[in-house]
Protein backbone atom coordinates (compact mmCIF):
# COMPACT_ATOMS: atom_id res chain seq x y z
CA UNK A 1 0.00 0.00 0.00
CA UNK A 2 1.11 3.57 -0.62
CA UNK A 3 2.42 5.51 2.34
CA UNK A 4 1.10 9.02 2.85
CA UNK A 5 3.39 11.52 4.53
CA UNK A 6 1.85 14.70 5.88
CA UNK A 7 3.77 17.58 7.38
CA UNK A 8 2.52 21.09 8.06
CA UNK A 9 4.88 24.02 7.67
CA UNK A 10 3.98 27.37 9.19
CA UNK A 11 5.90 29.58 6.85
CA UNK A 12 6.32 33.23 6.03
CA UNK A 13 3.36 34.77 4.21
CA UNK A 14 -0.26 33.75 3.84
CA UNK A 15 -1.84 32.32 0.73
CA UNK A 16 -5.07 33.44 -0.85
CA UNK A 17 -6.46 32.38 -4.19
CA UNK A 18 -8.67 34.56 -6.33
CA UNK A 19 -11.71 33.25 -8.14
CA UNK A 20 -9.84 32.78 -11.43
CA UNK A 21 -8.61 29.42 -10.15
CA UNK A 22 -12.17 28.14 -9.88
CA UNK A 23 -14.36 27.49 -6.87
CA UNK A 24 -14.75 29.98 -4.07
CA UNK A 25 -12.63 33.08 -3.78
CA UNK A 26 -11.58 32.34 -0.20
CA UNK A 27 -8.36 30.98 1.16
CA UNK A 28 -7.06 27.83 -0.51
CA UNK A 29 -4.45 25.30 0.45
CA UNK A 30 -1.14 25.15 -1.42
CA UNK A 31 0.44 21.70 -1.27
CA UNK A 32 4.00 20.77 -2.14
CA UNK A 33 4.09 17.14 -3.26
CA UNK A 34 7.79 16.72 -2.48
CA UNK A 35 9.91 15.86 0.55
CA UNK A 36 12.90 17.75 -0.86
CA UNK A 37 14.22 20.27 1.69
CA UNK A 38 15.58 22.36 -1.19
CA UNK A 39 12.12 22.73 -2.74
CA UNK A 40 10.60 23.56 0.64
CA UNK A 41 13.25 26.23 1.09
CA UNK A 42 12.62 27.76 -2.34
CA UNK A 43 8.83 27.77 -2.08
CA UNK A 44 9.14 29.36 1.35
CA UNK A 45 11.56 31.98 0.00
CA UNK A 46 9.01 32.87 -2.69
CA UNK A 47 6.66 33.88 0.12
CA UNK A 48 4.04 31.12 0.05
CA UNK A 49 2.45 29.32 2.94
CA UNK A 50 2.07 25.63 2.12
CA UNK A 51 1.82 22.11 3.42
CA UNK A 52 3.82 19.06 2.35
CA UNK A 53 1.91 15.92 1.45
CA UNK A 54 3.48 13.11 -0.55
CA UNK A 55 2.84 9.53 -1.51
CA UNK A 56 5.31 6.88 -2.56
CA UNK A 57 5.57 6.97 -6.34
CA UNK A 58 7.17 4.43 -8.64
CA UNK A 59 9.85 6.53 -10.35
CA UNK A 60 10.84 3.88 -12.88
CA UNK A 61 10.75 5.11 -16.47
CA UNK A 62 10.38 3.09 -19.64
CA UNK A 63 13.04 3.38 -22.30
CA UNK A 64 10.70 4.97 -24.84
CA UNK A 65 10.58 8.26 -22.90
CA UNK A 66 13.27 10.69 -24.16
CA UNK A 67 15.79 11.68 -21.49
CA UNK A 68 14.78 15.34 -21.59
CA UNK A 69 11.11 14.42 -20.93
CA UNK A 70 11.77 12.26 -17.87
CA UNK A 71 11.71 15.04 -15.24
CA UNK A 72 8.39 16.44 -16.48
CA UNK A 73 6.93 12.91 -16.74
CA UNK A 74 7.86 12.16 -13.13
CA UNK A 75 6.57 15.52 -11.88
CA UNK A 76 3.20 14.81 -13.48
CA UNK A 77 3.24 11.32 -11.99
CA UNK A 78 3.82 12.76 -8.50
CA UNK A 79 1.03 15.31 -8.92
CA UNK A 80 -1.37 12.63 -10.16
CA UNK A 81 -0.57 10.42 -7.17
CA UNK A 82 -1.33 13.30 -4.79
CA UNK A 83 -4.62 14.34 -6.40
CA UNK A 84 -6.93 11.79 -4.70
CA UNK A 85 -6.20 13.28 -1.26
CA UNK A 86 -6.61 16.88 -2.44
CA UNK A 87 -9.65 19.03 -1.79
CA UNK A 88 -11.59 20.94 -4.42
CA UNK A 89 -9.77 24.18 -3.64
CA UNK A 90 -6.23 22.80 -3.30
CA UNK A 91 -3.32 23.68 -5.59
CA UNK A 92 -0.50 21.15 -5.91
CA UNK A 93 3.14 21.73 -6.86
CA UNK A 94 5.16 18.64 -7.79
CA UNK A 95 8.67 18.52 -9.24
CA UNK A 96 11.50 16.21 -10.19
CA UNK A 97 15.13 16.90 -11.10
CA UNK A 98 17.46 14.79 -13.22
CA UNK A 99 21.02 15.08 -14.50
CA UNK A 100 21.81 14.15 -18.11
CA UNK A 101 25.31 13.29 -19.32
CA UNK A 102 25.94 11.99 -22.84
CA UNK A 103 22.21 11.38 -23.24
CA UNK A 104 22.06 9.21 -20.10
CA UNK A 105 19.88 10.08 -17.12
CA UNK A 106 21.89 10.05 -13.90
CA UNK A 107 19.61 9.51 -10.94
CA UNK A 108 20.29 9.35 -7.23
CA UNK A 109 23.32 7.26 -6.24
CA UNK A 110 22.74 3.86 -4.72
CA UNK A 111 25.67 4.15 -2.31
CA UNK A 112 29.04 5.83 -1.68
CA UNK A 113 30.82 4.03 -4.50
CA UNK A 114 28.08 4.94 -6.96
CA UNK A 115 28.24 8.61 -5.93
CA UNK A 116 32.01 8.66 -6.38
CA UNK A 117 31.77 7.06 -9.83
CA UNK A 118 29.14 9.59 -10.92
CA UNK A 119 31.23 12.56 -9.81
CA UNK A 120 34.26 11.11 -11.58
CA UNK A 121 32.20 11.08 -14.77
CA UNK A 122 31.06 14.67 -14.27
CA UNK A 123 34.58 15.92 -13.50
CA UNK A 124 35.93 18.40 -16.06
CA UNK A 125 32.77 18.28 -18.17
CA UNK A 126 29.45 19.98 -18.78
CA UNK A 127 26.14 18.28 -18.12
CA UNK A 128 22.47 19.19 -18.22
CA UNK A 129 20.19 19.52 -15.22
CA UNK A 130 16.49 19.31 -16.02
CA UNK A 131 13.78 20.09 -13.47
CA UNK A 132 10.22 19.18 -14.38
CA UNK A 133 7.28 20.86 -12.66
CA UNK A 134 3.57 20.10 -12.51
CA UNK A 135 1.13 22.55 -10.93
CA UNK A 136 -2.40 21.21 -10.66
CA UNK A 137 -5.82 21.78 -9.16
CA UNK A 138 -9.09 19.96 -9.71
CA UNK A 139 -9.74 20.25 -13.44
CA UNK A 140 -6.53 22.08 -14.35
CA UNK A 141 -2.91 21.06 -14.87
CA UNK A 142 0.18 22.89 -16.12
CA UNK A 143 3.41 20.95 -16.69
CA UNK A 144 6.77 22.08 -18.04
CA UNK A 145 10.49 21.69 -17.56
CA UNK A 146 13.52 23.93 -17.40
CA UNK A 147 17.12 23.09 -18.29
CA UNK A 148 20.43 24.47 -17.06
CA UNK A 149 23.94 23.51 -18.16
CA UNK A 150 26.48 23.03 -15.37
CA UNK A 151 30.24 22.73 -15.89
CA UNK A 152 32.61 21.20 -13.35
CA UNK A 153 36.31 21.88 -13.31
CA UNK A 154 38.56 18.84 -13.02
CA UNK A 155 37.94 17.27 -9.62
CA UNK A 156 40.66 15.61 -7.59
CA UNK A 157 39.89 12.21 -6.15
CA UNK A 158 40.32 13.46 -2.59
CA UNK A 159 37.88 16.31 -3.32
CA UNK A 160 35.27 13.87 -4.57
CA UNK A 161 35.66 11.67 -1.52
CA UNK A 162 35.63 14.68 0.81
CA UNK A 163 32.35 15.88 -0.69
CA UNK A 164 30.64 12.49 -0.64
CA UNK A 165 31.75 11.72 2.93
CA UNK A 166 30.91 15.13 4.37
CA UNK A 167 27.74 15.99 2.45
CA UNK A 168 26.36 12.51 1.70
CA UNK A 169 24.52 13.43 -1.51
CA UNK A 170 22.58 10.18 -1.70
CA UNK A 171 19.23 11.94 -2.11
CA UNK A 172 20.41 14.09 -5.01
CA UNK A 173 20.24 13.43 -8.73
CA UNK A 174 23.72 13.31 -10.21
CA UNK A 175 25.21 12.81 -6.73
CA UNK A 176 25.56 16.48 -5.90
CA UNK A 177 23.74 19.60 -4.79
CA UNK A 178 24.83 22.92 -6.26
CA UNK A 179 24.08 24.62 -2.93
CA UNK A 180 26.66 22.38 -1.21
CA UNK A 181 30.43 22.71 -0.92
CA UNK A 182 30.93 21.27 -4.39
CA UNK A 183 28.86 24.06 -5.93
CA UNK A 184 31.09 26.69 -4.34
CA UNK A 185 34.40 24.94 -4.95
CA UNK A 186 34.02 23.05 -8.21
CA UNK A 187 31.34 24.52 -10.49
CA UNK A 188 33.18 26.58 -13.09
CA UNK A 189 30.24 27.50 -15.28
CA UNK A 190 26.44 27.75 -15.23
CA UNK A 191 24.16 28.51 -18.15
CA UNK A 192 20.60 28.78 -16.89
CA UNK A 193 18.86 29.13 -13.56
CA UNK A 194 20.73 28.27 -10.37
CA UNK A 195 17.37 27.47 -8.79
CA UNK A 196 16.55 24.97 -11.53
CA UNK A 197 19.70 23.08 -10.58
CA UNK A 198 18.74 23.37 -6.91
CA UNK A 199 15.40 21.72 -7.67
CA UNK A 200 12.77 24.30 -8.66
CA UNK A 201 12.75 26.93 -11.46
CA UNK A 202 11.64 29.54 -8.96
CA UNK A 203 10.63 32.48 -11.15
CA UNK A 204 8.61 30.29 -13.49
CA UNK A 205 6.86 28.53 -10.61
CA UNK A 206 6.05 31.90 -9.07
CA UNK A 207 4.56 33.09 -12.37
CA UNK A 208 2.57 29.89 -12.77
CA UNK A 209 1.06 30.11 -9.29
CA UNK A 210 0.31 33.83 -9.35
CA UNK A 211 -0.69 34.32 -13.00
CA UNK A 212 -2.16 30.99 -14.09
CA UNK A 213 -3.64 29.73 -10.82
CA UNK A 214 -4.46 33.08 -9.24
CA UNK A 215 -2.37 32.49 -6.14
CA UNK A 216 -1.32 35.63 -4.29
CA UNK A 217 0.81 36.17 -1.23
CA UNK A 218 0.27 38.63 1.59
CA UNK A 219 2.62 39.86 4.31
CA UNK A 220 2.75 37.96 7.58
CA UNK A 221 0.37 38.97 10.31
CA UNK A 222 1.69 41.32 12.92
Amino acid sequence: PQRTVRSRFILRGRISVRGSCGGSSGKKRLVLASQSPRRRELLDALGFTFEVETQDVDESVTGDIPAHDVARFLAEKKATAAMPMMGADDVIVAADTIVILDGEVLGKPANRSDAIRTLQRLSGRSHEVVTGVCVASQGRKVAYDDTAIVTFRDLLQNEIEYYVDHHRPFDKAGSYGIQDWIGMAAVSGLNGSYFTVMGLPASRVYDTLTKEFGVSISPPSE
